[in-house]
């Protein structure tokens, strides 16, 4: 009698599959992983497995999540990990159907990301070059100070996704450099253009960090612009969260309203608002389709109505 493959092995060829043709990052193949986990727990309860289930036990299946008070944009992710897993188990034929191809998902409004002003924004970064500055605190504050500094800059000038900003290498340092390489989603490369600002900071940061590691003999110089102090490998994207969201109250403003993620949304809000194009901050973004990007059309049609008004001939003066 011929055994159907068990769930465990079925996701690890899938997200084998992910990684390998689809360039998806550790943080993708994780969030696949955990949602096609409860699914199969789900599944084993009544049991049956990802090679046998009928579309009436996917659509069992969302009913449970919305009966355990999942948010739709969960139970919408959940089934889109759920489409993806069975249309790869039909292409390698594991499976002769589909059960999720007839499947749809929770309606839903996509909700607009946080923004913040650019007094906001300014006034953080005034805060977190305040901090930098502060002379009675041991070289080694300072140095994180500087760093936290230098990411918000880097951050603000270019957009980049938190996880790509703290993995840039050291390379992307070099004094004359206008543009930096970044390897985002993917494994796509992107050019990003830096500010002035941006790069002061960061040449800032680097020479207090060369001045301490003399300072520390035998300490080796890291491969990465923000490397984690006091072990190897780069910053954690939860380390600089920690550090924004304590910067964020002391100067003044909500944490729960501040991320790396809400300051990479600042960056395209503004440049929107200040006349960019959308098809240039969705190269800036790194986003591969520009309905992602179309998040932010609400902020061009802001300022399209502001110019009818300000400038049209017959608009109410």
């Amino acid at each position: 009698m011929h055994c159907k493959p068990s769930d465990s092995k079925l996701t690890g060829l899938f997200l084998d599959m992910l990684a390998a043709e689809q360039g998806a990052g550790q943080n993708t193949l994780d969030a696949y992983r955990r949602d096609l986990a409860d699914f199969s727990e789900f599944l084993a309860a009544r049991g049956e497995g990802f090679a046998g289930a009928e579309t009436q036990a996917l659509r069992d299946y969302l009913a449970d999540l919305d009966a355990r008070g999942f948010k739709t944009s969960t139970v919408a992710r959940r089934l889109s990990a759920i489409r993806h897993l069975f249309r790869f188990l039909l292409n390698e034929r594991v499976r002769g159907d589909d059960p999720a191809a007839i499947l749809s998902g929770p309606k839903r409004g996509r909700g607009l990301p946080k923004v913040l002003s650019i007094a906001d924004v300014d006034r953080l970064l005034a805060r977190a070059k305040a901090s930098s500055e502060v002379l009675a605190a041991s070289p080694l504050q300072r140095l994180r100070a500087m760093r936290l500094y230098c990411l918000l800059e880097v951050l603000y000038a270019t957009g980049l996704r938190v996880s790509e900003l703290v993995a840039l290498p050291l390379s992307a340092s070099r004094s004359d450099a206008r543009m930096i390489m970044v390897r985002g989603k993917g494994n796509k490369e992107r050019l990003v253009p830096l500010n002035e600002t941006s790069r002061r900071a960061m040449a800032d940061y680097l020479a207090a960090m060369k001045a301490l590691g003399r300072s520390r003999k035998g300490a080796a110089e890291s491969k990465w612009l923000f490397p984690s102090f006091g072990q190897s490998g780069h910053l954690t994207r939860q380390h600089f969260a920690r550090d924004l969201k304590e910067l964020t109250a002391s100067a003044g403003l909500a944490p729960r309203l501040v991320s790396p993620h809400v300051l990479r949304h600042a960056f395209a809000s503004h440049l929107l608002h200040n006349g960019a194009d959308l098809r240039i901050v969705q190269t800036l973004l790194g986003h591969t389709d520009i309905s992602t990007t179309q998040i932010y059309t609400h902020v061009v049609e802001e300022r399209l109505k502001s110019l009818v008004r300000d400038l049209h001939p017959l608009a109410e003066k």
